[in-house]
């Protein structure tokens, strides 16, 4: 399993990878091969300001619907389209082509509340 040291990571398999004020979001290596293979990936608050640990949307697997929280608090800017098209990116890749959504952050200070690497794999 890889878990990039430059991402934080939320107890429900989320990670957070900021660039300025801005972030992107998906689900850990470990998220994705529980979940088995991702056959649909839905987001619909695309221009909704959600807080942390809300609901942004769901990813649907074989066998599961499993919904996806916001790491951080902010304003949902953009899905990641190439996933209606290859939901299996999110296997494939999931810290690459696999995002799901780029977010604006609101309160950058909430970071502190997530998981770096070693302690995200400490929970696993």
């Amino acid at each position: 399993m890889n878990f990039p040291e430059n991402l934080k990571y939320t107890r429900e398999h989320e990670w957070i990878r900021v660039e300025g004020d801005e972030a992107y979001v998906g689900i850990t290596d470990y998220a994705q091969s529980e979940l088995g293979e991702i056959v649909f990936v839905d987001v619909d608050s695309v221009g909704d300001t959600l807080g942390q640990g809300e609901v942004f949307g769901s990813v649907e697997a074989v066998k599961t619907v499993s919904d996806l929280n916001m790491p951080a608090s902010g304003e949902v800017l953009e899905f990641n389209e190439a996933l209606n098209d290859a939901p299996e990116a999110v296997n494939n890749d999931p810290y690459g082509e696999g995002w799901m959504i780029k977010i604006r952050l609101e309160d950058p200070a909430e970071l502190n509340n997530l998981l770096d690497a070693e302690a995200y794999k400490a929970i696993l």
